[in-house]
């Protein structure tokens, strides 16, 4: 985990969302490990290869990075902030399966986790950051199939169009090649993520300005195409999201 986590655990920046352009590939929602956040198991690293060293990062594009992605959470209206692993499975208890909603993680090496109902429950699973990207936590071995992207609601968005695709599409996936006995073991494990729906605060009912800036982002990819004032443009860049 990136030493500068904890620090921005703290700081909270806020800076003001810049517009993300990121291609959405489509792939099957994953099967991803129900991690408990009180005690996530251990698996061995990567060991490091001195042919190639990593690349030291600049710890201002890290902050930069991790305060927009803030910004985009606060503004989406279900990151719920600091509450508890128990409080978030109160609010989902009862919701449909995939309903889910971001909160703060309570593991210090994390900033998020991911909440969401599932066909056994609610369920959580940390969000990682590592090297300008956010991704799902998952076991080392899983770790290369994972997408990453520059922000959580970037991440959260895809697993979302995901699910409704796959909804939406009449025929099965083709099966799934087959497992070594361990990767077997751990997929009877898993739990399917599904992300249907965002659970909002109740105390942060959405502005009719936000609510009309997600029905232009689901209608067009380019508002700058539009007929729009210079500040209307501004601030639907702000938040270049569809939920």
């Amino acid at each position: 985990p990136h030493p500068l986590l904890a620090e921005e655990k703290i700081r909270r920046l806020s800076l003001r969302g810049i517009a993300v352009d990121l291609p959405e590939p489509i792939m099957q929602p994953l099967q991803v490990m129900a991690f408990q956040e009180e005690s996530a198991p251990a698996f061995a690293a990567p060991v490091p290869d001195s042919n190639n060293p990593p690349q030291t990062r600049d710890p201002e594009e890290d902050l930069l990075c991790i305060a927009k992605t803030f910004s985009y959470l606060r503004e989406s209206g279900w990151y719920w902030g600091s509450i508890t692993a128990s409080e978030a499975k109160q609010h989902l208890q009862k919701m449909p399966e995939g309903t889910f909603l971001v909160r703060d993680s309570t593991h210090p090496s994390y900033l998020f986790t991911l909440s969401v109902k599932t066909n056994r429950g609610p369920t959580n699973v940390r969000i990682e950051y590592t090297d300008g990207k956010f991704r799902l936590d998952s076991n080392y071995l899983s770790k290369p199939r994972i997408l990453a992207f520059p922000d959580v609601v970037s991440l959260i968005q895809h697993y979302v169009m995901s699910c409704t695709m796959e909804s939406k599409n009449e025929a099965p996936y083709p099966p799934p090649s087959p497992l070594p006995p361990m990767q077997k073991e751990m997929a009877a494990a898993a739990v399917h993520l599904k992300l249907i729906r965002p659970l909002s605060r109740k105390d942060n009912i959405p502005s009719l300005q936000h609510l009309c800036r997600l029905r232009i982002n689901k209608s067009t990819a380019d508002v700058d195409q539009l007929p729009l004032p210079r500040r209307m443009g501004d601030y639907l860049k702000q938040y270049p999201f569809q939920l």
